[in-house]
């Protein structure tokens, strides 16, 4: 007589989240020529959005100088001011050009996440442009004219205030975009968390190495070496890690 014996089978079951929405299979030479269209389009994006920036340079100049208050700029060498323009509308039309850029990333990389990961693409997007917006307005209105009034106050018995405008804004520009890059902590702390590497209680426990590293990166960030800006940003860099933390914990991290 024979006895029949059933093996064991593996749970080949998959959670429907974790699958990938399209099966579309593309070679190593087509992600290539995807990924170079992406990006002309991208560049034509920021090109037209320089070129529109070039033309409204001398509002976005004026506006940029607000937080100097009466302080004289010069133009110490031919064409200076030129460059400067170029700088700015630079600047500018990355910032506005930043909407496509993030479009053509999340086209070229949707096709190859899961329909969890998916779930993440808009909050993700949607939270790193308001920080990053944040970081650029917190700049503006805060970090530039203390670190100015800083520099006014100190020397104004001994010298007349008269700065060169291409160092001006050299100055704002690399203050303005290092914030707004620091505002980005948060979306960090949610993706490491969502995708399992860090919990909150982790981010919590280290919180010693966040406060060195919080100052630091004030230090590092900011173009001066005035302790007021670097203290105001290592401050909101913290504020933003600990509600990144209690963020993180709302979502059940």
């Amino acid at each position: 007589m024979t006895v029949e014996t059933e093996t064991p089978t593996e749970d080949l079951t998959v959670d429907p989240l974790d699958e990938l929405s399209d099966d579309v299979e593309m070679s190593l030479f087509d992600h290539l020529e995807e990924l170079r269209q992406r990006f002309f389009y991208a560049l034509i994006a920021v090109a037209i959005a320089v070129v529109g920036c070039f033309v409204l340079v001398k509002p976005i100049v004026q506006f940029l100088e607000i937080p100097a208050g009466n302080v004289k700029f010069l133009q110490l060498a031919p064409g200076e001011y030129f460059f400067v323009s170029l700088k700015v509308a630079g600047y500018s039309g990355i910032i506005l050009a930043t909407p496509a850029i993030l479009y053509q990333i999340i086209q070229f990389v949707l096709p190859g996440l899961t329909r969890r990961e998916r779930r993440l693409v808009l909050p993700v997007v949607v939270g790193s442009s308001v920080l990053f917006l944040t970081g650029l307005l917190f700049a503006q209105m805060v970090l530039i004219p203390a670190a100015l009034n800083f520099f006014i106050t100190y020397g104004a018995e001994v010298v007349e205030q008269a700065w060169s405008i291409d160092r001006y804004f050299e100055f704002v520009l690399l203050l303005m975009f290092s914030t707004g890059l620091a505002f980005q902590v948060p979306v960090i702390q949610v993706l490491l968390s969502v995708l399992g590497l860090v919990s909150s209680q982790q981010m919590l426990a280290g919180w010693r190495y966040v406060v060195m590293g919080g100052v630091l990166l004030g230090a590092i960030l900011t173009p001066s070496t005035d302790p007021v800006t670097q203290s105001l940003l290592a401050g909101a860099v913290l504020g933003l890690y600990f509600g990144g933390v209690g963020l993180v914990k709302a979502i059940g991290r």
